[in-house]
């Protein structure tokens, strides 16, 4: 997690420029879209070049926003940049270029007083309140940060719910997109939360947006901390639904915070990096891997609590399974894809899980009934989809089911034995994958290769075949 830098301390007097010099119409809905989106959130200045030139202003602040991301750094406005700008997001830039002031990036006092000084219709009082209040008790129980709520007069922190331009030179843009945004510590507005009025907020359901999440972000620019990068931590640009009955602080934001404030010495410290169990490491010959998934052209693979993302020409890397869907259960037992649903399955126990991204899908989690699957399996130890044939393949024990993701049901004559299915894997399927028009099925430290559509045994390997062993990666 950044602190937040110098020259995101804003007044009201300053301006940030996105409309300097004259502009080249952009050819369509999508590019205008995405000027604006570099003018508004990464400081794009001169658009005096057209869009599609290489090596223009565009094309690199282009290639700055998918960095930040963690997407595809192409330049170009391809459709999961696209996808990433249409968003709904906190209004606070992710680079910027404000004019510099002195002063502290953090409030000098632990005890800091907020005011409520209007409310939307879409809720309650006592909703917003209650929301407001969970917002900043998120950030006081990591830190040794005190809240107290005024009713008059001047706060350190105001909060407000606003429409289009509202005095402080950053107007919202109507239903969507921008959602709110907040000013780091300092006098004046400093410390002030401003929400669009004109979205639809809730307190808990996903149809709108939760204002205790959207409160939780603006109020942790409040304190001075920045955008960060993490998919997953509350300070993450992008909005993302999470049961607020179930939400925990991320441990990115855990740091970022302390790094300012210090812990809660009045709790046990949450130090959520301590104690854990053992990274796991590629490079283990006797590793066998979880579950294994590819999802929009990378290669997944989970053990425990982490996972490998592995995909071309970016190499390998290791991550918390939290640290991108925080709502996933971690040591799960399946995962696939379904491209044409754009969704990745999980599978722990008797539930299991969908993410669209990173964002888990209504109703979720469900039952293995969901499935067509009887009610006395209690797990299923592997699953891989085949888009051709629109069929899942659920592995349990040394049996496995046919799924029909288009009629939504066990396809006629499954449970088969795994033998019969697939000649020489005679031990139970630990993980499976598709990748290329082969199947892959992982059984204890060995992975064997499948053509998808004979289902004829190529090769024997070892199950990191497709997980580089490489010096430094864990």
């Amino acid at each position: 997690m950044r602190r937040i830098h110098r020259q995101l301390c804003l007044l009201a007097s300053l301006v940030l420029v996105i409309h300097a010099g004259p502009i080249t119409e952009p050819a369509d809905k999508d590019e205008a879209t995405a000027e604006f989106y570099l003018k508004s959130f990464y400081n794009l200045t001169d658009v005096k070049t057209v869009f599609q030139r290489k090596a223009s202003p565009l094309t690199e602040k282009m290639k700055e926003m998918q960095r930040f991301f963690g997407i595809k750094v192409t330049g170009t406005l391809d459709k999961e940049t696209m996808e990433v700008m249409k968003k709904p997001r906190c209004g606070v830039p992710d680079v910027a270029a404000y004019s510099t002031f002195g002063g502290s990036l953090k409030w000098q006092t632990n005890k800091l007083t907020y005011r409520i000084e209007n409310y939307t219709p879409d809720m309650s009082v006592a909703e917003v309140d209650d929301s407001i209040k969970r917002a900043l008790q998120v950030w006081a129980d990591v830190t040794p940060l005190r809240f107290t709520r005024i009713y008059s007069g001047t706060a350190d922190i105001m909060i407000s719910f606003r429409r289009k331009y509202h005095g402080d030179a950053y107007p919202f843009d109507g239903p969507q997109r921008i959602l709110a945004h907040a000013f780091a510590p300092s006098p004046g507005i400093g410390g002030d939360a401003h929400f669009d009025d004109d979205e639809f907020f809730t307190f808990s359901s996903a149809r709108g947006y939760v204002l205790f999440l959207v409160a939780a972000h603006e109020f942790g620019h409040s304190l001075g901390l920045s955008h960060s990068n993490v998919p997953g931590a509350l300070m993450f640009s992008t909005y993302s639904f999470t049961n607020p009955e179930r939400f925990s602080l991320p441990s990115d934001d855990i740091r970022g915070i302390q790094s300012l404030y210090g812990p809660n010495r009045d709790r046990i410290p949450i130090q959520p990096d301590t104690k854990l169990p053992t990274t796991p490491n590629a490079c283990d010959p006797n590793l066998i891997l979880d579950a294994v998934t590819t999802l929009r052209g990378e290669t997944m693979f989970f053990k425990d609590r982490f996972f490998w993302h592995s995909s071309p020409g970016r190499g390998v890397t290791q991550l918390p399974i939290k640290s991108f869907w925080p709502n996933a259960p971690e040591n799960i037992d399946a995962a696939y894809e379904n491209p044409v649903q754009d969704k990745v399955f999980f599978f722990k126990g008797r539930q299991v899980w969908a993410f669209n991204g990173n964002n888990v899908e209504p109703g979720y989690p469900k039952t293995l009934k969901c499935f067509g699957l009887p009610s006395f399996r209690k797990k299923v130890s592997a699953a891989v989809h085949d888009k051709n044939s629109g069929k899942t393949l659920l592995f349990v024990d040394k049996m496995y089911y046919s799924y029909d993701e288009r009629a939504k049901k066990i396809d006629t004559g499954y449970p088969k034995r795994l033998a019969d299915g697939f000649p020489g894997v005679t031990v139970e399927v630990t993980a499976a994958h598709l990748s290329k028009g082969y199947i892959y099925l992982y059984s204890g430290t060995k992975m064997y290769e499948f053509r998808s559509n004979s289902k004829r045994l190529l090769r024997v390997l070892k199950n990191n075949y497709l997980l580089p062993c490489l010096s430094g990666l864990n």
